[in-house]
Parts: C-alpha cells; sequence; structure tokens
C-alpha cells in the first residue's frame, strides 16, 4: 500500500470509531456527567479493549473464532445483556433529584476503565472489524511486522478518537448542557443502549 491508501484507511476507522455507537455512547454520556477525568478513564478501557480485540485478529484469533460459531454467541449474549445494564442504569440515573458533578476516586476510576474493556471486549463486532480491516488493507502473505505496524497505527487512529470525545463532551458547555436536560440525556442513553442491545441480539454474524 501507498501513503494516499493508509491515508484513506485511517481516516475510514476514524469515521467508523467516531460514529454513535456504544463506545461513544459510554464516553460522552460519562464525561457529561462525571466530568473529564472519568471520561479518559472510560475511554482508557474502551482503547484497552479494542486493542485486545486488535491483537487477537493480528494472531489469527478471528479465523479461529469464526470456525466456532458458538463463541460469538457466547460474547453476542453477554455483550447484549451488559448493554441492557447500561440502559436500566440510565433510566436509573433519569429518575434520579439533580446532584452535584462528583469527584471520581481512584476506586471508582478502576471501575471506569472496567466498564470501559467490557463494553468493547463483549462487542462481537469489534474483533470482525479488525479482522476485516487486515483483510482489506493488508496482501494476503503480509508479514508480521505490517501487521502490527498496521495495528499500531489503528490503535492510535482510536485513542485520537476516543480521548477526544471524553475532551469533548467534558467542556464546560457540554457539561452546562447536561446539567439543564439531565434527564432527557439519561433517557436518550436509555433508549441508545436499548437499541445497541437488541441489534446485537438479532445481528446475524455472518
Amino acid at each position: 500500500m501507498n501513503g494516499y491508501e493508509i491515508l484513506l484507511i485511517l481516516i475510514g476507522w476514524a469515521i467508523a470509531g467516531g460514529s454513535p455507537g456504544p463506545a461513544t455512547l459510554a464516553i460522552s454520556g460519562t464525561s457529561m456527567s462525571a466530568g473529564r477525568g472519568a471520561g479518559l478513564m472510560i475511554a482508557a478501557g474502551i482503547v484497552f479493549g479494542s486493542a485486545s480485540w486488535g491483537i487477537a485478529a493480528g494472531m489469527g484469533m478471528s479465523a479461529i473464532m469464526l470456525a466456532n460459531a458458538w463463541v460469538f454467541e457466547v460474547i453476542r449474549y453477554i455483550g447484549a445483556a451488559y448493554l441492557l445494564y447500561l440502559a436500566i442504569k440510565s433510566l436509573m440515573k433519569a429518575a434520579r433529584p439533580a446532584t452535584m458533578m462528583p469527584v471520581v476516586p481512584i476506586q471508582a476510576s478502576r471501575t471506569l476503565f472496567a466498564k470501559g474493556a467490557l463494553l468493547h471486549i463483549t462487542n462481537p463486532k469489534a474483533i470482525l472489524s479488525w479482522g476485516a480491516i487486515y483483510a482489506i488493507a493488508l496482501p494476503a502473505n503480509a508479514a508480521t511486522v505490517q501487521v502490527w505496524q498496521l495495528f499500531g497505527m489503528l490503535i492510535c487512529v482510536s485513542m485520537t478518537v476516543f480521548f477526544g470525545y471524553a475532551f469533548l463532551f467534558s467542556s464546560p458547555r457540554v457539561a452546562r448542557a447536561y446539567a439543564n436536560m439531565r434527564r432527557w440525556f439519561e433517557l436518550t442513553f436509555a433508549i441508545l443502549f436499548g437499541a445497541a442491545s437488541v441489534k446485537i441480539l438479532t445481528a446475524r454474524i455472518e
């Protein structure tokens, strides 16, 4: 591949990563409700989950998992259940009275990181996306170094997108908008997380 082709692939990866979905919903919602530090922690967990699938796909795990469809089924049901849990949590938050933006302690930061990681690791489409991008961007006889060079570029793009979301949605203006319309935001998150859960349950993994 030449530089122009690589640039197009990276731009496409950024657009896909930044499009509305469970990861971007979690980062934006956490950043608005709990501040920048919390948003960055959940974003870090999501990057970790994405990197885990990227490494697995780079080592050929995507082909192994595709040959064992039951693995995807297990991940799919766990992922759908977790998204439904997040939808219920958003509904419960919408029903609570307004509170001051909390300071996130170290223990809660670890929980946020785990939440982000679990969100991406339980998304069966994540490993399919990594496997597909490798197949598109690399020749069939690609050397190991080419695989990991591409992985490095793609995960850097993912970090830029996800951490960028945390910075964007934790800005004072956005935080004020969230404070003024908190219940509507949480109701929206509940609907979107619930819709994502249904979508995963009804998706067909080819």
